[in-house]
Protein backbone atom coordinates (compact mmCIF):
# COMPACT_ATOMS: atom_id res chain seq x y z
CA UNK A 1 0.00 0.00 0.00
CA UNK A 2 1.36 3.40 -1.24
CA UNK A 3 2.40 5.83 2.14
CA UNK A 4 -0.72 8.36 2.56
CA UNK A 5 1.81 11.32 1.34
CA UNK A 6 3.48 9.69 -1.50
CA UNK A 7 2.77 10.94 -5.29
CA UNK A 8 2.24 8.14 -7.64
CA UNK A 9 2.43 8.71 -11.46
CA UNK A 10 -1.49 7.33 -11.90
CA UNK A 11 -4.06 6.47 -10.28
CA UNK A 12 -7.09 4.41 -11.99
CA UNK A 13 -10.69 4.17 -10.87
CA UNK A 14 -12.36 0.77 -11.58
CA UNK A 15 -10.54 -2.45 -12.66
CA UNK A 16 -12.48 -3.98 -15.43
CA UNK A 17 -10.83 -4.50 -18.77
CA UNK A 18 -9.98 -0.42 -19.54
CA UNK A 19 -8.76 0.20 -16.17
CA UNK A 20 -7.01 -3.32 -16.20
CA UNK A 21 -5.74 -2.38 -19.51
CA UNK A 22 -4.41 0.66 -18.37
CA UNK A 23 -2.36 -0.28 -15.57
CA UNK A 24 -0.47 -3.05 -17.07
CA UNK A 25 0.79 -1.38 -20.03
CA UNK A 26 1.78 1.83 -17.70
CA UNK A 27 3.35 -0.09 -15.10
CA UNK A 28 5.07 -2.05 -18.03
CA UNK A 29 6.30 0.82 -18.85
CA UNK A 30 7.78 1.67 -15.42
CA UNK A 31 5.42 3.94 -14.18
CA UNK A 32 4.34 3.95 -10.86
CA UNK A 33 0.16 2.96 -11.19
CA UNK A 34 -2.14 2.01 -8.41
CA UNK A 35 -5.45 0.69 -9.66
CA UNK A 36 -8.71 0.66 -7.84
CA UNK A 37 -11.77 -1.62 -7.26
CA UNK A 38 -14.36 -1.33 -5.79
CA UNK A 39 -15.91 -5.04 -6.03
CA UNK A 40 -13.32 -8.52 -5.20
CA UNK A 41 -12.78 -10.22 -8.51
CA UNK A 42 -14.26 -12.47 -9.76
CA UNK A 43 -17.26 -10.48 -10.08
CA UNK A 44 -20.15 -10.83 -12.01
CA UNK A 45 -20.31 -8.76 -15.29
CA UNK A 46 -22.09 -8.54 -18.66
CA UNK A 47 -21.16 -8.64 -22.15
CA UNK A 48 -19.48 -12.27 -22.69
CA UNK A 49 -18.83 -11.96 -26.67
CA UNK A 50 -15.53 -10.76 -27.86
CA UNK A 51 -14.47 -9.54 -31.00
CA UNK A 52 -11.49 -10.69 -33.65
CA UNK A 53 -10.09 -7.56 -33.21
CA UNK A 54 -9.24 -8.08 -29.72
CA UNK A 55 -7.24 -10.99 -29.69
CA UNK A 56 -4.28 -8.91 -30.63
CA UNK A 57 -4.82 -6.52 -28.09
CA UNK A 58 -4.85 -9.87 -25.75
CA UNK A 59 -1.44 -10.74 -26.97
CA UNK A 60 0.02 -7.49 -26.20
CA UNK A 61 -1.02 -8.01 -23.04
CA UNK A 62 0.33 -11.54 -22.78
CA UNK A 63 -2.48 -12.97 -21.76
CA UNK A 64 -3.84 -14.76 -24.60
CA UNK A 65 -3.43 -18.49 -23.72
CA UNK A 66 -5.06 -17.81 -20.34
CA UNK A 67 -7.71 -15.98 -22.00
CA UNK A 68 -8.31 -19.09 -24.82
CA UNK A 69 -8.09 -21.40 -21.38
CA UNK A 70 -11.45 -20.18 -19.97
CA UNK A 71 -13.54 -19.09 -23.48
CA UNK A 72 -15.33 -20.88 -26.28
CA UNK A 73 -14.31 -20.36 -29.74
CA UNK A 74 -16.47 -17.74 -32.16
CA UNK A 75 -16.05 -18.10 -35.57
CA UNK A 76 -19.23 -15.96 -36.20
CA UNK A 77 -23.04 -14.44 -35.73
CA UNK A 78 -26.22 -15.60 -37.08
CA UNK A 79 -29.25 -13.07 -37.59
CA UNK A 80 -32.35 -14.27 -37.02
CA UNK A 81 -35.24 -11.52 -38.37
CA UNK A 82 -39.10 -12.69 -38.43
CA UNK A 83 -39.71 -11.16 -41.55
CA UNK A 84 -36.78 -13.96 -42.79
CA UNK A 85 -37.94 -17.44 -43.07
CA UNK A 86 -33.85 -18.25 -43.10
CA UNK A 87 -31.22 -16.71 -40.77
CA UNK A 88 -28.40 -14.73 -42.09
CA UNK A 89 -24.62 -16.24 -41.16
CA UNK A 90 -21.56 -14.10 -41.18
CA UNK A 91 -18.27 -15.84 -40.46
CA UNK A 92 -15.28 -13.64 -39.63
CA UNK A 93 -12.88 -15.53 -42.16
CA UNK A 94 -14.96 -14.14 -44.79
CA UNK A 95 -13.80 -10.51 -43.79
CA UNK A 96 -11.10 -8.25 -45.38
CA UNK A 97 -8.44 -9.35 -42.81
CA UNK A 98 -8.54 -12.79 -42.85
CA UNK A 99 -6.06 -13.46 -40.25
CA UNK A 100 -9.27 -12.00 -37.62
CA UNK A 101 -11.32 -14.89 -37.75
CA UNK A 102 -12.34 -16.11 -34.74
CA UNK A 103 -12.55 -14.83 -31.47
CA UNK A 104 -14.35 -15.67 -27.79
CA UNK A 105 -17.21 -16.09 -25.55
CA UNK A 106 -15.76 -16.09 -22.19
CA UNK A 107 -17.39 -15.57 -18.30
CA UNK A 108 -16.61 -12.20 -17.91
CA UNK A 109 -15.78 -12.54 -14.29
CA UNK A 110 -12.89 -14.83 -15.36
CA UNK A 111 -12.09 -12.74 -18.09
CA UNK A 112 -11.90 -9.69 -15.68
CA UNK A 113 -9.67 -11.34 -13.17
CA UNK A 114 -6.99 -12.45 -15.71
CA UNK A 115 -6.87 -8.97 -16.92
CA UNK A 116 -6.40 -7.43 -13.17
CA UNK A 117 -3.94 -10.27 -11.94
CA UNK A 118 -2.12 -9.45 -15.13
CA UNK A 119 -1.63 -5.51 -14.54
CA UNK A 120 -0.56 -6.82 -10.64
CA UNK A 121 1.44 -8.95 -12.31
CA UNK A 122 3.47 -6.26 -14.33
CA UNK A 123 3.84 -4.50 -11.57
CA UNK A 124 0.49 -2.13 -10.79
CA UNK A 125 -0.30 -1.71 -7.00
CA UNK A 126 -4.31 -3.50 -7.08
CA UNK A 127 -6.36 -3.04 -4.18
CA UNK A 128 -9.91 -4.74 -4.56
CA UNK A 129 -12.82 -3.57 -1.84
CA UNK A 130 -11.51 -0.22 -2.81
CA UNK A 131 -14.34 2.25 -3.62
CA UNK A 132 -13.37 5.87 -4.77
CA UNK A 133 -14.94 8.08 -3.12
CA UNK A 134 -14.72 11.36 -3.96
CA UNK A 135 -11.91 13.10 -6.30
CA UNK A 136 -10.21 16.65 -6.06
CA UNK A 137 -8.06 18.55 -8.47
CA UNK A 138 -6.46 20.76 -6.16
CA UNK A 139 -4.71 23.99 -7.34
CA UNK A 140 -1.07 22.67 -6.90
CA UNK A 141 -1.55 19.90 -9.49
CA UNK A 142 -2.24 16.79 -9.78
CA UNK A 143 -5.40 14.84 -8.32
CA UNK A 144 -5.91 13.57 -5.09
CA UNK A 145 -8.88 10.79 -4.53
CA UNK A 146 -10.30 9.58 -1.15
CA UNK A 147 -11.02 6.01 -1.06
CA UNK A 148 -12.95 3.96 1.23
CA UNK A 149 -12.32 -0.01 1.63
CA UNK A 150 -14.88 -2.49 2.76
CA UNK A 151 -13.66 -2.78 6.36
CA UNK A 152 -14.52 1.66 6.65
CA UNK A 153 -10.79 2.46 6.33
CA UNK A 154 -9.41 5.32 4.10
CA UNK A 155 -6.93 6.58 2.60
CA UNK A 156 -6.17 9.37 0.26
CA UNK A 157 -3.98 9.23 -3.23
CA UNK A 158 -2.23 11.63 -4.74
CA UNK A 159 -1.03 11.57 -8.31
CA UNK A 160 0.14 13.37 -11.63
CA UNK A 161 -2.47 12.22 -13.91
CA UNK A 162 -5.95 10.06 -13.04
CA UNK A 163 -7.78 7.18 -15.57
CA UNK A 164 -11.59 7.07 -15.12
CA UNK A 165 -12.47 3.73 -15.94
CA UNK A 166 -15.53 3.64 -13.25
CA UNK A 167 -17.54 1.56 -15.73
CA UNK A 168 -21.28 2.82 -15.87
CA UNK A 169 -20.87 4.67 -12.28
CA UNK A 170 -19.24 6.91 -14.88
CA UNK A 171 -17.91 8.62 -11.93
CA UNK A 172 -15.74 12.16 -13.41
CA UNK A 173 -18.47 12.53 -16.04
CA UNK A 174 -21.32 12.46 -13.06
CA UNK A 175 -19.41 14.84 -11.04
CA UNK A 176 -18.40 16.95 -14.29
CA UNK A 177 -21.74 17.30 -15.29
CA UNK A 178 -20.77 15.90 -18.86
CA UNK A 179 -22.51 12.68 -18.94
CA UNK A 180 -25.94 12.67 -21.57
CA UNK A 181 -28.56 10.35 -22.20
CA UNK A 182 -28.10 9.06 -25.94
CA UNK A 183 -31.00 10.80 -27.48
CA UNK A 184 -31.16 8.95 -30.86
CA UNK A 185 -30.83 5.67 -29.25
CA UNK A 186 -32.65 4.94 -26.02
CA UNK A 187 -32.67 0.46 -25.10
CA UNK A 188 -33.66 -1.11 -21.57
CA UNK A 189 -32.57 -4.63 -20.77
CA UNK A 190 -33.08 -8.09 -19.16
CA UNK A 191 -30.55 -10.79 -19.27
CA UNK A 192 -29.79 -14.14 -17.50
CA UNK A 193 -27.62 -17.16 -17.91
CA UNK A 194 -29.38 -20.85 -18.77
CA UNK A 195 -28.24 -24.30 -18.44
CA UNK A 196 -28.95 -26.91 -20.92
CA UNK A 197 -29.90 -24.66 -23.56
CA UNK A 198 -29.44 -25.74 -27.51
CA UNK A 199 -25.87 -26.25 -28.58
CA UNK A 200 -24.80 -26.95 -32.38
CA UNK A 201 -23.66 -30.39 -33.48
CA UNK A 202 -20.86 -28.80 -35.36
CA UNK A 203 -18.06 -28.06 -33.15
CA UNK A 204 -16.85 -25.38 -35.11
CA UNK A 205 -20.38 -23.49 -34.86
CA UNK A 206 -20.82 -24.33 -31.05
CA UNK A 207 -19.78 -20.89 -30.00
CA UNK A 208 -21.11 -18.97 -32.08
CA UNK A 209 -23.78 -15.70 -30.89
CA UNK A 210 -27.38 -15.28 -32.14
CA UNK A 211 -29.01 -12.28 -32.79
CA UNK A 212 -32.78 -12.18 -32.92
CA UNK A 213 -34.94 -9.33 -33.93
CA UNK A 214 -38.47 -9.33 -32.76
CA UNK A 215 -41.08 -6.95 -32.40
CA UNK A 216 -40.04 -5.02 -29.20
CA UNK A 217 -35.92 -5.36 -29.80
CA UNK A 218 -33.57 -7.82 -30.29
CA UNK A 219 -31.81 -10.76 -28.42
CA UNK A 220 -28.73 -11.92 -27.46
CA UNK A 221 -27.74 -15.77 -27.67
CA UNK A 222 -24.12 -16.37 -25.96
CA UNK A 223 -22.79 -20.09 -25.48
CA UNK A 224 -20.03 -20.16 -22.96
CA UNK A 225 -17.50 -23.01 -22.21
CA UNK A 226 -18.83 -23.93 -18.76
CA UNK A 227 -22.08 -24.83 -20.53
CA UNK A 228 -24.13 -22.35 -19.21
CA UNK A 229 -25.70 -19.47 -21.86
CA UNK A 230 -26.02 -15.91 -21.55
CA UNK A 231 -29.60 -14.10 -23.07
CA UNK A 232 -30.50 -11.28 -22.73
CA UNK A 233 -32.81 -9.08 -24.33
CA UNK A 234 -32.46 -5.31 -25.64
CA UNK A 235 -35.59 -3.66 -25.71
CA UNK A 236 -37.40 -0.22 -25.95
CA UNK A 237 -38.11 1.58 -22.98
CA UNK A 238 -41.64 1.61 -23.67
CA UNK A 239 -41.97 -2.31 -23.73
CA UNK A 240 -40.23 -2.45 -20.58
CA UNK A 241 -42.61 0.52 -19.05
CA UNK A 242 -45.68 -1.79 -19.87
CA UNK A 243 -44.34 -4.50 -17.17
CA UNK A 244 -47.05 -5.53 -15.42
CA UNK A 245 -45.18 -9.16 -13.97
CA UNK A 246 -42.15 -10.25 -11.58
CA UNK A 247 -38.91 -9.68 -13.61
CA UNK A 248 -38.29 -13.40 -13.93
CA UNK A 249 -41.93 -13.90 -15.37
CA UNK A 250 -41.54 -11.30 -17.98
CA UNK A 251 -38.17 -11.76 -18.84
CA UNK A 252 -39.76 -15.35 -19.56
CA UNK A 253 -42.70 -13.91 -21.57
CA UNK A 254 -40.74 -11.70 -23.88
CA UNK A 255 -38.38 -14.59 -25.02
CA UNK A 256 -41.79 -16.55 -26.03
CA UNK A 257 -42.30 -13.23 -28.54
CA UNK A 258 -39.09 -15.07 -30.43
CA UNK A 259 -40.16 -18.25 -31.76
CA UNK A 260 -36.80 -19.52 -32.76
CA UNK A 261 -35.41 -18.17 -29.73
CA UNK A 262 -38.07 -20.04 -27.78
CA UNK A 263 -37.32 -23.07 -29.29
CA UNK A 264 -33.46 -23.11 -28.09
CA UNK A 265 -34.28 -22.62 -24.52
CA UNK A 266 -37.36 -24.95 -24.82
CA UNK A 267 -35.11 -27.74 -22.65
CA UNK A 268 -33.41 -24.89 -20.52
CA UNK A 269 -33.44 -23.67 -17.15
CA UNK A 270 -33.01 -20.47 -15.63
CA UNK A 271 -29.26 -20.78 -13.93
CA UNK A 272 -29.54 -17.39 -12.38
CA UNK A 273 -31.71 -14.28 -11.35
CA UNK A 274 -32.76 -11.98 -14.04
CA UNK A 275 -31.38 -8.64 -14.28
CA UNK A 276 -32.39 -5.50 -15.62
CA UNK A 277 -30.74 -2.22 -16.72
CA UNK A 278 -32.32 0.70 -17.91
CA UNK A 279 -32.02 3.52 -20.35
CA UNK A 280 -28.02 2.32 -20.66
CA UNK A 281 -27.18 4.15 -23.70
CA UNK A 282 -25.13 7.28 -23.18
CA UNK A 283 -21.81 9.24 -23.78
CA UNK A 284 -19.32 12.24 -22.05
CA UNK A 285 -19.20 15.05 -23.76
CA UNK A 286 -15.74 15.04 -23.47
CA UNK A 287 -12.96 12.23 -22.47
CA UNK A 288 -10.09 13.52 -21.04
CA UNK A 289 -9.32 17.10 -19.00
CA UNK A 290 -5.76 18.26 -17.99
CA UNK A 291 -5.34 15.76 -15.47
CA UNK A 292 -7.66 13.52 -16.38
CA UNK A 293 -8.62 10.32 -19.14
CA UNK A 294 -11.95 8.75 -19.27
CA UNK A 295 -12.11 5.18 -20.90
CA UNK A 296 -14.39 1.92 -21.38
CA UNK A 297 -18.35 2.55 -20.37
CA UNK A 298 -16.93 5.83 -18.14
CA UNK A 299 -17.12 7.60 -21.59
CA UNK A 300 -19.63 6.10 -23.31
CA UNK A 301 -21.90 3.08 -23.73
CA UNK A 302 -23.61 2.24 -27.00
CA UNK A 303 -26.11 -0.60 -27.40
CA UNK A 304 -24.32 -3.89 -27.47
CA UNK A 305 -25.85 -5.53 -30.87
CA UNK A 306 -22.21 -5.77 -31.97
CA UNK A 307 -20.69 -6.63 -29.36
CA UNK A 308 -18.68 -3.89 -29.22
CA UNK A 309 -17.85 -2.84 -25.18
CA UNK A 310 -14.46 -4.97 -24.21
CA UNK A 311 -12.85 -3.96 -27.50
CA UNK A 312 -13.77 -0.22 -26.86
CA UNK A 313 -12.56 -0.91 -23.19
CA UNK A 314 -9.33 -1.87 -23.93
CA UNK A 315 -8.86 0.25 -26.82
CA UNK A 316 -9.03 3.23 -24.53
CA UNK A 317 -7.14 1.79 -21.82
CA UNK A 318 -4.40 1.28 -24.66
CA UNK A 319 -4.96 4.81 -25.84
CA UNK A 320 -5.12 6.76 -22.50
CA UNK A 321 -1.77 4.53 -21.29
CA UNK A 322 -0.17 5.52 -24.88
CA UNK A 323 -1.45 9.05 -23.74
CA UNK A 324 -0.20 9.33 -20.79
CA UNK A 325 2.99 7.80 -21.12
CA UNK A 326 3.97 10.51 -23.56
CA UNK A 327 2.63 13.37 -21.24
CA UNK A 328 4.99 11.88 -18.26
CA UNK A 329 7.75 11.43 -20.46
CA UNK A 330 7.42 14.76 -22.74
CA UNK A 331 5.28 16.68 -20.41
CA UNK A 332 5.71 19.34 -23.24
CA UNK A 333 3.46 17.18 -25.49
CA UNK A 334 0.75 16.24 -23.18
CA UNK A 335 -1.75 18.70 -25.05
CA UNK A 336 -1.55 16.83 -28.50
CA UNK A 337 -1.15 13.32 -26.67
CA UNK A 338 -4.47 13.93 -25.18
CA UNK A 339 -6.14 15.51 -28.53
CA UNK A 340 -5.00 12.13 -29.88
CA UNK A 341 -6.55 9.96 -27.40
CA UNK A 342 -9.76 11.96 -27.59
CA UNK A 343 -10.07 11.26 -31.09
CA UNK A 344 -9.26 7.87 -31.04
CA UNK A 345 -12.19 7.56 -27.88
CA UNK A 346 -14.34 9.23 -30.22
CA UNK A 347 -13.50 7.15 -33.38
CA UNK A 348 -15.72 3.62 -32.06
CA UNK A 349 -18.61 4.84 -30.80
CA UNK A 350 -18.99 7.41 -33.82
CA UNK A 351 -18.38 4.09 -36.28
CA UNK A 352 -20.50 1.76 -34.71
CA UNK A 353 -23.26 4.09 -33.75
CA UNK A 354 -24.20 4.59 -37.61
CA UNK A 355 -25.39 1.01 -37.98
CA UNK A 356 -26.73 1.05 -34.52
CA UNK A 357 -29.21 3.65 -34.91
CA UNK A 358 -30.42 1.57 -37.90
CA UNK A 359 -30.74 -1.84 -36.92
CA UNK A 360 -34.17 -1.71 -36.80
CA UNK A 361 -35.47 -0.14 -39.93
CA UNK A 362 -36.06 -2.77 -42.87
CA UNK A 363 -33.57 -1.48 -45.35
CA UNK A 364 -30.88 -2.61 -42.88
CA UNK A 365 -32.22 -5.61 -42.30
CA UNK A 366 -32.94 -6.35 -45.84
CA UNK A 367 -29.14 -5.64 -46.36
CA UNK A 368 -27.78 -7.40 -43.22
CA UNK A 369 -30.45 -10.62 -44.43
CA UNK A 370 -29.38 -10.68 -48.16
CA UNK A 371 -25.85 -9.11 -47.83
CA UNK A 372 -23.77 -8.65 -51.33
CA UNK A 373 -20.35 -8.40 -51.77
CA UNK A 374 -20.48 -6.07 -54.74
CA UNK A 375 -17.47 -3.11 -54.23
CA UNK A 376 -16.43 -5.83 -51.78
CA UNK A 377 -19.27 -4.48 -49.26
CA UNK A 378 -19.73 -7.87 -47.25
CA UNK A 379 -16.41 -7.87 -46.48
CA UNK A 380 -15.71 -4.89 -45.16
CA UNK A 381 -19.06 -4.92 -42.90
CA UNK A 382 -17.65 -8.42 -41.92
CA UNK A 383 -14.55 -6.51 -40.77
CA UNK A 384 -16.82 -3.71 -38.94
CA UNK A 385 -18.26 -6.70 -36.77
CA UNK A 386 -14.94 -8.03 -36.16
CA UNK A 387 -13.90 -4.53 -34.89
CA UNK A 388 -11.37 -4.16 -37.08
CA UNK A 389 -11.83 -0.44 -37.21
CA UNK A 390 -8.52 0.89 -35.61
CA UNK A 391 -5.97 -0.49 -38.08
CA UNK A 392 -5.24 -0.26 -41.86
CA UNK A 393 -7.66 -2.40 -43.15
CA UNK A 394 -8.91 -0.41 -46.26
CA UNK A 395 -12.61 -0.91 -45.54
CA UNK A 396 -13.61 2.79 -45.30
CA UNK A 397 -14.82 3.27 -49.26
CA UNK A 398 -16.52 0.19 -49.02
CA UNK A 399 -18.67 1.27 -45.79
CA UNK A 400 -19.63 4.53 -47.27
CA UNK A 401 -20.65 2.27 -50.61
CA UNK A 402 -23.00 0.29 -48.23
CA UNK A 403 -24.18 3.30 -46.29
CA UNK A 404 -25.56 4.77 -50.23
CA UNK A 405 -26.96 1.28 -50.98
CA UNK A 406 -28.85 1.20 -47.17
CA UNK A 407 -29.93 5.21 -48.10
CA UNK A 408 -31.29 4.23 -51.81
CA UNK A 409 -32.96 1.07 -50.48
CA UNK A 410 -34.97 3.07 -47.84
CA UNK A 411 -35.89 5.45 -50.56
CA UNK A 412 -36.49 2.84 -52.96
CA UNK A 413 -39.95 2.52 -50.17
CA UNK A 414 -40.58 5.48 -48.29
CA UNK A 415 -43.38 3.98 -46.53
CA UNK A 416 -42.12 1.59 -44.73
CA UNK A 417 -38.96 3.68 -43.88
CA UNK A 418 -41.59 6.36 -42.33
CA UNK A 419 -43.91 4.58 -40.58
CA UNK A 420 -40.02 2.88 -38.88
CA UNK A 421 -38.96 6.51 -38.01
CA UNK A 422 -42.40 6.98 -36.00
CA UNK A 423 -42.00 3.98 -34.36
CA UNK A 424 -38.63 4.70 -33.47
CA UNK A 425 -39.22 8.02 -32.14
CA UNK A 426 -42.07 6.80 -30.06
CA UNK A 427 -40.66 4.15 -28.34
CA UNK A 428 -37.25 5.99 -27.31
CA UNK A 429 -38.90 8.11 -25.54
CA UNK A 430 -37.18 8.24 -21.89
CA UNK A 431 -38.15 6.00 -18.79
CA UNK A 432 -36.60 6.55 -15.69
CA UNK A 433 -34.46 3.61 -14.71
CA UNK A 434 -36.43 2.84 -11.49
CA UNK A 435 -38.96 2.32 -13.71
CA UNK A 436 -37.70 -0.12 -15.72
CA UNK A 437 -36.44 -2.13 -12.65
CA UNK A 438 -39.80 -1.84 -11.24
CA UNK A 439 -41.79 -1.78 -14.34
CA UNK A 440 -43.43 0.86 -13.13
Amino acid sequence: MAPEDSQLDVIIIGGGPAGSTAAALLAEAGHSVALLEKSHHPRFHIGESLLPASLPLLKRLGVAAAVEAIGLRKHGAEFFSPAHQRPQRFDFADGWNKTLCHAYEVRRSSFDAILFERAGHLGAQVVQGCRARQIEFPGEGGVRVQSQRDDGASQCWHARYLIDASGRDTMLGTRLGTKRRNRRHNSSAMYAHFRDAWRSEDPYRAGDIGIFWFDHGWFWFIPLADGMTSVGAVVWPSYMKSRGLPLREFFMQTISLCPPLAERLASATLASDVEATGNYAYSCRRAHGDRFLLVGDAYAFVDPVFSSGVMFAMQGGIAAAEAIDEALRRPAQRRQAFQRFERRMRRGPRVFSWFIYRMTRPAMRELFMAPRNILRMKEALLSLLAGDIYGTTPIWASLRAFRLVYYATSLAHPRATLAALLARARHIRPIQPEQAAAGG
